[in-house]
């Protein structure tokens, strides 16, 4: 048996010490923990809702501009001196109210010329007419020459002719006198006036607009769809069936206006992909003015049952659209869903989902799948009324029927 030095007999007693006590420390800790109470399972609170089904009606939304049906540059016919202006900048007139007037004596006088010349061919005529008749009384007993009574019936048939153009010169006399009053061909809201009091003006489709005329109801809304859209709903409008269509201001968030597929163009824009279309809405109370930015909606597919969720349900995985269905258990089930156009406030679900089932409407991000929850039933975020809410989309294009491709 070999004995230590007592150095290194001291150092190994230590040695051991030291190990004991760590082993009591140990299980003393094992102790504590078994006799203290397990810490408690926090399960997350979640709103769950129904999915939502009704029978809805597919439609396409488009940007567009409002258009006016009628649109005059208001032009003088006849040069002149403005000597009136009779309307106020931006006012409503119907047609026939006077808007300007050129002063209008030089053309009076032109009629009082053309009247006398009429006269005088009237005068002439009568003449002519009675030579003509006793010569042709002559002519029986050939008393008369056959040279005198050519000239006789030359002479009336052309005193005829010249009281036809004098007759003309006064018709055109008086319709230059009617132009200077210019009076609003149509119905509509006038621009400014452009050329004022004391200007001299000049005639004709080259001389400078006085102002501009648009009508004011009904409106158009000029938009580009798409090639889809154009095969499903609008290539029905040219059979004389209509197409249901909608309008929504930029400052509007649904559809305040119904209205009806006025046109389709004859061609669809190769480079683009796309056919200029036109509705026609009422604007009765003149709030549509050209030129505003319009939201449009088209429709045409019948009625058929859709199942429908709340848009902020729906979360992204990569290119995957999902929801967390919560089952009889209360636990979250991860679901990828196929996702159509909005209708109103509710996203439409192609595929994935069936009715009755209830999904994670809030809450979603503390949330994982399998996981237990705690569900709180709220009604599906909705609005009976579709017009209520904008689709998905902008820039003239079709809504693309994806959450994550709005």
């Amino acid at each position: 048996m070999t004995i230590l030095p007592l150095s290194r007999r001291r150092v190994a007693l230590a040695a051991l010490v030291v190990v004991a006590l760590a082993g009591l420390g140990t299980f003393s800790a094992i102790r504590v923990n078994a006799s203290s109470p397990a810490a408690p399972i926090t399960v997350p609170e979640v709103d769950v809702a129904t999915v939502v089904q009704k029978t809805i009606t597919d439609w396409q939304s488009y940007s567009g501009r409002l258009e006016a049906v009628e649109k005059v540059d208001v032009r003088s016919q006849v040069p002149g001196t403005i000597v009136s202006v009779n309307f106020k900048d931006g006012a409503l007139v119907k047609q026939g109210d006077t808007l300007f007037v050129i002063d209008p004596r030089p053309y009076a006088a032109e009629v009082d010329r053309a009247q006398a010349q009429l006269a005088a061919a009237q005068a002439r005529t009568g003449y002519t007419q009675s030579d003509w008749e006793r010569a042709q009384r002559l002519i029986v007993d050939n008393a008369i020459a056959k040279r005198d009574y050519d000239e006789k019936q030359n002479a009336a048939r052309e005193a005829s002719a010249n009281l036809k153009a004098a007759e003309a010169a006064l018709e055109t006399a008086r319709i230059n006198l009617g132009y200077t009053k210019i009076v609003a061909p149509v119905s509509g809201r006038v621009s400014r006036a452009e050329i004022t009091v004391g200007n001299v003006v000049s005639a004709g489709a080259s001389s400078a607009p006085l102002t501009t005329l648009v009508s004011v109801s009904p409106i158009y809304a000029s938009f580009d769809a798409d090639e889809q859209t154009y095969l499903q709903y609008l290539s029905r409008a040219k059979d004389g069936r209509k197409v249901p269509v909608e309008l929504g201001l930029a400052d509007e968030t649904g559809y305040s206006r119904s209205g009806t597929i006025e046109s389709v163009d004859n061609r669809l824009d190769t480079s683009s992909g796309t056919i200029r279309v036109r509705a026609r809405f009422d604007n009765a109370d003149g709030s549509l003015i050209p030129g505003l930015y319009a939201r449009v909606k088209v429709g045409g597919s019948a009625p058929h049952p859709a199942l429908l969720i709340d848009d902020a349900a729906i979360g992204t995985d990569q290119d995957k659209n999902f929801v967390l269905v919560v089952d009889q258990g209360n636990h979250a089930v991860y679901r990828e869903i196929s996702t159509g156009a909005m209708q109103g406030n509710l996203r439409v679900v192609k595929d994935g989902l069936k009715p009755g089932e209830r999904i994670v409407v809030n809450g979603i991000q503390r949330v994982r799948p399998g996981d237990a929850v705690r569900a709180h039933m709220v009604p599906m975020t909705t609005d009976d009324d579709p017009n209520s809410a904008p689709l998905a989309q902008s820039h003239g294009k079709a809504d693309a029927g994806a959450k994550g491709n709005s």
